[in-house]
């Protein structure tokens, strides 16, 4: 593998070489996709055949891990779940091509599924819960697990190292970040010791609607993060809007979700925890990101001082949300 994060070497040239070394001819130019943790895109070959080639991350998962992540995600597609699956070619998924990993896919459009919709709410509680029962079979061998060190500590102890954080703000951003990591903690391991454990599953792992394409129904794309958790974490960035309007979304989601697979509700207590383990992780990742030249382009007010004022009242608000009841199914 490189020895870098970056795609420093990665250029048109290099890209187009690696897709025509597993035999695709490219006839069209390169579109670069939405991605930053890894370079995705799309091309046509001379058939006209619209395809996406995905250059991993140097360094950030083994070769086991990518194969892994694979294999499922073709295991899913055997049992009719729609999901962009890596494509195999001269019988594999996973290909070289000097120091970069990549995997090539069908090219799939639609919209983005629409979080307030309560009818695609019910298709998408059908699915997910179709995808737990394949992935409640085996667990993974080599992917992650969900984890309060992987997900709260680790990230904590990064960002108290980061020379991004404007130096004024530094008290109050941590005073309220390390007492968000200290109360997530606590509620998500007390939770976590009533969950009946063999709920710890393969989950897609980051099932949020920029990850769903909708046209007649949804498809899954991105597997990336799939990882070893509790099967609450794919249902959770479903909800959106006020208490309210999240109970009722969370109903209809669990309603069709256990037409299929039978989801323990002691789970529900976990959604507020893994809202601030995601909202510290991604920090995180950002800053561990920031020597990546796409990341100032994409991301410019990361540095500023607006984002990190902001981000004092995010973590304000979701440590009062740690403090509220947790949300329920309706009677």
């Amino acid at each position: 593998m490189a020895q870098s994060f970056t795609f420093a070497d990665l250029t048109p040239d290099l890209i187009l070489d690696a897709i025509e070394d597993t035999g695709i001819r490219v006839d069209s130019g390169l579109l670069a996709l939405n991605s930053y943790e890894n370079r995705v895109y799309q091309f046509q070959d001379e058939d006209k055949t619209r395809y996406v080639v995905k250059f991993y991350r140097p360094q950030r998962w083994r070769n086991e891990q990518i194969q892994e992540e694979h294999d499922y995600a073709l295991e899913l597609v055997e049992h009719d779940i729609p999901l962009a699956a890596p494509l195999s070619i001269n019988g594999k998924t996973l290909h070289h091509y000097q120091d970069y990993a990549f995997a090539v896919f069908p090219s799939v459009g639609g919209r983005q599924f629409e979080v307030d919709n309560l009818d695609q709410l019910e298709w998408m509680g059908r699915f997910i819960g179709r995808m737990h029962a394949v992935g409640a079979r085996q667990p993974f061998s080599h992917r992650d697990i969900f984890s309060v060190q992987t997900h709260l500590h680790e990230p904590l102890q990064q960002l108290q190292q980061s020379q991004l954080i404007p130096s004024h703000l530094h008290q109050a951003f941590f005073t309220i970040l390390e007492q968000v990591v200290q109360l997530a903690t606590e509620h998500y391991l007390s939770a976590l010791a009533n969950v009946n454990h063999a709920q710890s599953i393969r989950l897609h792992g980051d099932c949020h609607p920029g990850n769903i394409l909708w046209r007649d129904g949804p498809t899954f794309v991105d597997l990336d993060d799939c990882r070893n958790g509790p099967a609450v974490q794919d249902l959770w960035m479903m909800l959106s809007g006020d208490r309210q309007q999240q109970l009722l979304q969370l109903d209809t989601l669990v309603n069709a979700y256990e037409e299929f697979f039978e989801f323990d509700h002691a789970q529900l207590k976990l959604i507020e925890p893994l809202r601030a383990m995601r909202m510290v992780h991604y920090m995180a990742w950002l800053e561990n990101r920031w020597q990546d030249p796409a990341f100032p382009r994409a991301f410019p007010w990361f540095a500023e001082d607006k984002y990190w004022e902001q981000q004092i009242l995010s973590l304000k608000e979701q440590f009062s949300s740690l403090h509220e009841p947790a949300l329920s199914l309706m009677p």
